[in-house]
């Protein structure tokens, strides 16, 4: 999702109808992760990473599916984001929840899937409640700060997670065909220069947001 435009002189004001459904899909995303995240700790400290998959995967698998709606708000102008980081980021998700782990339920097994899933949901709670709150114009600083600033933990955390799992698909893909790995493996290449991109773009975008305000001033005069 793209960060509430700001009004320029002459722009037509936001549609209400709009505002009021990304408000409603914003705030629906941020419960929807929130739970994912309650769910995945709980697991985690009952009864351990194994007992995760179990407790919010069939709630996670279809929680990401939701977020293709992403791709097009973006095609359809609804919101700003780029196509190309929406595109990588949520059909990356797509195929570790869909091809890798629900093919492979076993992988599941692996703390990498809890780790991954403890940095997807906290990055999206912040970044949903973000998006619905800057809306609502009821905008905590505290929440802009963490929105911008915990992705320099948690993407490399979401990353390493990742690929991990994809790399452990690997093996039982090779007993399906002898093309299967080679597939996965082409996409552990794709994430080099997917995660820097998705990594350089947050850098810009806590650089734009995050500016003091004296530079903010100096700009101006």
């Amino acid at each position: 999702m793209a960060d509430k435009p700001k009004p320029e002189p002459g722009s037509k004001p936001a549609s209400p109808l709009k505002n009021a459904y990304l408000i409603f899909y914003n705030s629906a995303s941020a419960v929807a992760w929130s739970v994912v995240l309650g769910r995945t700790i709980a697991a985690l400290y009952l009864r351990g990473p194994a007992a995760v998959y179990a407790a919010v995967g069939e709630w996670t698998k279809w929680t990401q599916t939701v977020a293709v709606l992403e791709i097009l708000h973006s095609l359809l102008g609804i919101v700003r984001a780029p196509v190309s980081t929406t595109t990588m980021q949520v059909l990356s998700r797509l195929l570790l929840v869909w091809p890798v782990v629900n093919t492979w339920p076993f992988l599941a097994l692996s703390p990498f899937y809890t780790s991954m899933l403890v940095a997807w949901s906290v990055t999206e709670v912040a970044r949903y409640s973000y998006f619905a709150l800057s809306l609502a114009g009821a905008l905590p600083a505290l929440l802009t700060w963490a929105r911008y600033s915990m992705f320099y933990v948690l993407y490399p955390m979401g990353i390493t997670s990742e690929c991990m799992l994809v790399f452990g698909a690997t093996v039982p893909a090779a007993e399906r065909s002898s093309l299967a790995p080679w597939a996965l493996y082409i996409v552990l290449a794709i994430y080099v220069p997917g995660s820097y991109v998705l990594f350089t773009h947050m850098m810009k975008q806590r650089s734009k947001i995050l500016r003091s305000p004296k530079t903010k001033d100096d700009k101006a005069q």
